[in-house]
């Protein structure tokens, strides 16, 4: 697939910042993430058959200052003081290396990160199990809809990243981001 801009590698990151104004909150939790120095192009929700999962030291080693680095970002801010606040990002992964996986940003308030994570991940899962034509009860529990989904042989591998804080007790802005950066050789 060369020339075809396929990415052929990710790696998640997440990150958290805090200041005065909304932007530099944001430019400070791409910091924390360790993505700050690219020029982020946000994609949908496709994880690209033969694409690798690799460490974010990996990833970054590949990528240089101002280049064009496309990505999958979730993104939550705030200036309420004490407001809890979470971003994830959810991926599955097909069995079969040549299908194509999803990944799903959800975002929200008053929500801990470990629960945002799992919606994340169960709204990858869900996507595409209807995608591969897995039958599945939407109302079930998602630990039970992943034990379906795992033992119809077609869904590989599922899990998120998330990050959640709570908004600066002075006013300040928060942010919290997580994404799938990808790169393309």
């Amino acid at each position: 697939m060369k020339g075809k801009m396929v990415p052929t590698q990710a790696f998640f990151v997440k990150g958290v910042g805090v200041h005065k104004d909304k932007l530099a909150s944001f430019e400070s939790a791409l910091r924390n993430a360790g993505i700050e120095k690219f020029n982020l192009v946000y994609v949908s929700s496709i994880f690209p058959p033969h694409c690798k999962l690799i460490t974010v030291r990996e990833g970054l080693a590949q990528l240089n200052p101002g280049q064009i680095v496309f990505c999958v970002m979730s993104r939550q801010e705030t200036n309420e003081p004490n407001r809890l606040i979470s971003a994830a990002i959810g991926l599955a992964l097909p069995n079969e290396k040549k299908t194509y996986g999803y990944i799903s940003e959800h975002h929200s308030y008053g929500e801990k990160g470990e629960a945002s994570g799992e919606y994340a991940e169960d709204l990858a899962a869900t996507m595409l199990a209807t995608t591969l034509g897995i039958e599945f009860d939407p109302d079930k529990a998602w630990d039970e809809r992943k034990q379906i989904y795992k033992a119809s042989g077609n869904i590989f591998k599922t899990r998120n990243v998330f990050q959640s804080a709570e908004g600066n007790r002075h006013g300040l802005w928060t942010t919290v981001l997580t994404a799938v950066v990808f790169v393309v050789d």
